[in-house]
């Protein structure tokens, strides 16, 4: 009886590591939402938000920057830049985490 008791209470254990470390890895990680969403910005800023043509990087670039100039195209009044077009299909919410997503891509050197 005392080895079944000893071998469940060894079970459970594991299994509350591994519960924990899963739980740590998921809160490591953008959540796919976020990442389609930064997928969707790759054809204009690059693989990763890092741009080879004109387009700015988005890698590395501080969630206050982002914020503001993303602020700057949803309050615009003008329809026919496409980043307006862009960032008024986005929530509050989407941008703020793709602000920290961006925030902590490392920047291209």
């Amino acid at each position: 009886m005392i080895i079944r008791t000893d071998i469940a209470m060894r079970l459970w254990i594991l299994a509350l590591l591994l519960g924990t470390t899963q739980a740590m890895a998921q809160a490591l990680q953008p959540d796919l939402h976020i990442r389609v969403l930064a997928a969707s910005c790759a054809a204009c800023h690059g693989t990763n938000g890092v741009s080879v043509a004109q387009t700015p990087s988005l890698a590395g670039m501080s969630s206050t920057h982002f914020l503001s100039r993303m602020m700057a195209f949803r309050t615009s009044k003008t329809d026919t830049d496409v980043m307006t077009q862009h960032v008024r299909g986005l929530t509050a919410d989407e941008i703020e985490r793709l602000a920290v997503y961006f925030s902590a891509l490392p920047a291209h050197q």
